[in-house]
């Protein structure tokens, strides 16, 4: 049998050597695939601003990443990452204005937030015996609930000091990408240099063999779980530096994607393997997905798809490599030494200027003479912002324009990649309905810089350029709105408000512009105020909550048709009789409930007229004519009387 082993092994020769290769770095193998599959699928992925744009978008992923890569090689796992990150930056953004305190310390104070979310973590684990998966539940909650506490649910501004960690060094390297280097060589000295390095590995080998060997487990996972929030803090700090405001909802889901990295890696769930290198290529590999199937104007639901299936290619591909008896990637353990790592980074490196070079040779001569223009909505899960596409894409098609839509899914972070995309594509002009309008402002600065004009459809754009600004006016439709309610209940009567999504400026002018206008109704009394976050399902609940506190209730205010929908379901039988809602947006489902008689009025804002006027007002700008700084789309209170010559 052993003469038939070396036999086998002799004949396989420099096949089983490859395949041995490709086993032991089968993430970087995937890197180097995908590059050339998005270099042959678009011209505009192979450009040094779009490489740099890749850089930057994987930055925070890779940051987070890295310190959950301690937690998985120990056999753990953190859920409070982004959370933690958006604590985190939250601190440093209130520190800094609301409470004066010097920038240094404020980033001090940020960074020891994350350190005592970590430490927490560790303490429950190891000393409460919670499962990390529950431990670090818990902190996700409490940490994004602390975040919105802090801010009030609104973005705070970063100071310009900290901004800076956003921007470029020498106008061409951009500083999140140099921390994110600076973070990886850390976790790469601290995994392969260090005790406490070593000592995770032991526990997640075998953490009864650790304890027995003298490792005191406990202590040392307080340190790794500690080092993960201190990661994290990093990561929310560039975050936000990069959106120039901290944002309550920031990072939201970012752990998901911290994992994934980590396990793409080749790191297993399992624990004992993974290493600094493997974690970055990880990185790279969901933000070259991202930035490639955006630049192929992929659904941003489709995108999930793949990212899932990639996740599960990861898995599979360590289980064979496991079986063929691959070597395992614990850091500074691979045979060969470093040295055969450094040859088959070098190798890789070799590959990819060669598919650079001949990629770019291959798309160099393509031109086309069809407009193109860049559309970034801040969601698709509502019907509203549907409507504004919708009517988008039908006048981009009477106009002859090649238009890509992009959906930011309420993710400020998401939608400044998606709008660095964009410019750098050379697209004629670009259109966004921003998640925030401060968030926007660094990635519409740079279209500026790019010389592409950009136009704000339903929200504008702070601290930046913008060629033209279709919008209605939300605080005057919240205006509306509380006058048509106060009318409705004869100037008397208890109400109750279903606030939008925390944060964004739809809910805030929405709610001010209801605020100001009940001034002039105080008869009107407003017995309670919850997000419901635009959405229907939490409309209904939050809805069913406040009628057992609030069952004499004789009015409700929703700041879009979504949440009003819902809460006519809570109400029931009571939703239009002795219960009057008041809704917003003007969407088919609303428009349906006001003929019904169970919505009594939503503040319409005609999002298909939005969608088509953008278009036309951004091919112009793209053409270098003339166009209104602002075009207001008129709203308009839709009740059961008007319902029937309403078109959106």
């Amino acid at each position: 049998m052993a003469t038939d082993t070396l036999k086998s092994r002799a004949g396989a020769g420099g096949a089983a050597g490859v395949r041995r290769l490709l086993l032991d770095n089968g993430a970087l193998t995937a890197l180097i695939v995908l590059v050339i599959a998005m270099s042959a699928l678009s011209g505009d992925f192979l450009t040094t601003d779009n490489l740099l744009n890749i850089g930057v978008q994987a930055a925070v992923t890779a940051i987070l990443a890295f310190g959950v890569t301690f937690v998985i090689v120990s056999a753990g796992i953190d859920l409070s990452v982004g959370s933690v990150a958006a604590l985190s930056a939250t601190v440093l953004a209130w520190s800094a204005t609301s409470a004066g305190v010097p920038v240094a310390i404020a980033v001090i104070l940020a960074i020891a937030t994350g350190l005592a979310a970590g430490l927490v973590n560790g303490i429950l684990i190891s000393y409460g015996k919670l499962p990390p998966f529950i431990a670090t539940l818990a902190m996700l909650s409490v940490g994004r609930g602390l975040s919105l506490v802090i801010s009030q649910g609104s973005p705070i501004a970063f100071p310009n000091s900290v901004s800076h960690l956003g921007d470029t060094l020498g106008g061409w390297l951009p500083v999140p990408v140099l921390v994110m280097v600076v973070m990886g060589l850390i976790t790469a000295f601290v995994l392969g240099r260090t005790y406490i390095g070593r000592s995770m590995y032991a526990i997640g080998g075998n953490e009864e063999a650790a304890r027995l060997s003298g490792l005191r487990v406990k202590k040392q996972k307080i340190a790794i779980y500690a080092l993960s929030g201190l990661f994290a803090a990093a990561a929310g700090i560039v975050l936000a530096a990069r959106l120039s405001s901290a944002q309550p909802q920031a990072a939201n889901g970012y752990e998901l994607d911290a994992i994934a990295a980590v396990v793409i890696g080749g790191a297993s769930l399992a624990g004992g393997t993974g290493k600094a290198s493997g974690t970055l290529i990880g990185a790279l590999i969901l933000a070259v997905l991202r930035n490639g199937l955006n630049l192929l104007s992929v659904s941003a639901f489709w995108q999930q798809v793949v990212i899932g299936v990639v996740i599960a290619l990861a898995v599979l591909l360590d289980t064979v490599r496991r079986k063929a008896g691959a070597t395992p990637v614990a850091a500074g353990t691979s045979p060969g030494g470093r040295g055969r790592q450094t040859l088959t980074y070098a190798l890789a490196a070799v590959v990819a200027v060669a598919v650079v070079g001949g990629m770019s040779f291959l798309h160099g001569g393509s031109s086309s003479t069809t407009p193109k223009v860049g559309l970034s909505l801040s969601t698709l899960n509502n019907p509203f912002f549907v409507q504004i596409k919708q009517g988008a894409q039908a006048e981009a098609k009477k106009l002859g324009v090649d238009l890509t839509v992009t959906d930011a899914q309420n993710d400020a972070s998401q939608q400044a990649n998606q709008l660095q995309n964009f410019t750098s594509s050379g697209l004629g002009a670009i259109v966004v309905n921003p998640v925030d309008s401060d968030a926007a402002g660094p990635a519409v600065r740079a279209a500026n810089k790019a010389g592409v004009p950009v136009v704000g459809v339903d929200r504008g754009v702070n601290k930046a350029k913008t060629a033209a600004l279709v919008a209605s006016d939300n605080v005057e439709g919240g205006k509306l709105g509380a006058k048509a309610l106060a009318e409705k209940l004869s100037g008397k009567g208890k109400i109750v408000i279903l606030q939008g999504l925390a944060g964004t400026s739809a809910s805030r002018e929405r709610g001010a512009g209801f605020a100001e206008g009940l001034k002039a109704y105080p008869g009107i009394q407003v017995v309670a105020e919850q997000p419901a976050d635009f959405d229907r399902t939490k409309g209904l609940d939050v809805m069913t909550n406040l009628l057992q506190a609030h069952p004499d209730i004789q009015g409700v205010f929703a700041e879009n048709d979504e949440m009003a929908l819902g809460a006519i379901k809570a109400l029931g039988s009571k939703a239009g009789k002795s219960v009057q809602v008041v809704g917003f947006d003007g969407e088919p489902d609303g428009l349906a409930a006001v003929k019904a008689g169970t919505l009594y009025a939503s503040v319409a804002q005609q999002p298909s007229q939005l969608g088509r006027i953008a278009i036309d007002n951004a091919l112009q700008a793209a053409q270098g004519k003339k166009v209104e700084k602002t075009v207001m789309v008129p709203v308009k209170v839709v009740t059961k009387e008007n319902v029937a010559g309403f078109t959106g």
